[in-house]
């Protein structure tokens, strides 16, 4: 199906507060099992694929934030030499020195901007995968909950149906 895993943890949600409520009990309710467990295979196949690409946008990240300290390095490697070539006119020295810090600062605050707006958008990712994984397993947690409840109270009414029988064999 090739659904995010935020779609699926709603399909989940959405399939849960839709489902037919258990007699004599609101807070438990029926879902078919076949169709539940397959969405959170989905959700299990989903979940690795996306903090792959979070991971994948990190290293990118790092890699851009490299690339551009190389160029910075370069761009002020290339300014001193400049300003070595000139030394013996001092205005002009002055000048390309002026232009060289300028240029590291630009290159500097683009890179440090750069970074951040990188670092931004990979700490979102993160969060919104942490969000989706609390919330698929809060209502995993609620489902196992609601799905031992019922089967502790399917079992209490087997062994009163089995005991009441049992008592009225002997009489």
């Amino acid at each position: 199906m090739y659904k995010e895993a935020s779609e699926l943890i709603d399909m989940l949600y959405t399939m849960v507060s839709e489902a037919w409520g258990v007699p004599l009990n609101n807070d438990k309710c029926m879902v078919n099992r076949e169709e539940f467990l397959g969405i959170l295979e989905e959700i299990k196949v989903q979940l690795p694929t996306e903090l792959a690409e979070a991971k994948r946008l990190v290293s990118a990240r790092d890699e851009f934030i490299g690339s551009a300290k190389k160029e910075a390095e370069s761009i002020r490697r290339a300014a001193e030499e400049k300003a070595r070539q000139l030394v013996d006119e001092r205005e002009i020295v002055r000048i390309a020195q002026s232009r060289s810090h300028e240029i590291i600062s630009n290159t500097e605050y683009k890179s440090s901007e750069l970074k951040k707006l990188a670092s931004d958008y990979v700490d979102d990712i993160l969060r919104r995968t942490e969000e989706s994984l609390t919330s698929s397993l809060n209502q995993i947690s609620k489902s196992r909950s609601r799905f031992r409840s019922m089967t502790g109270a399917q079992e209490m009414i087997q062994e009163n149906s089995t005991s009441s029988m049992s008592s009225e064999i002997e009489l």
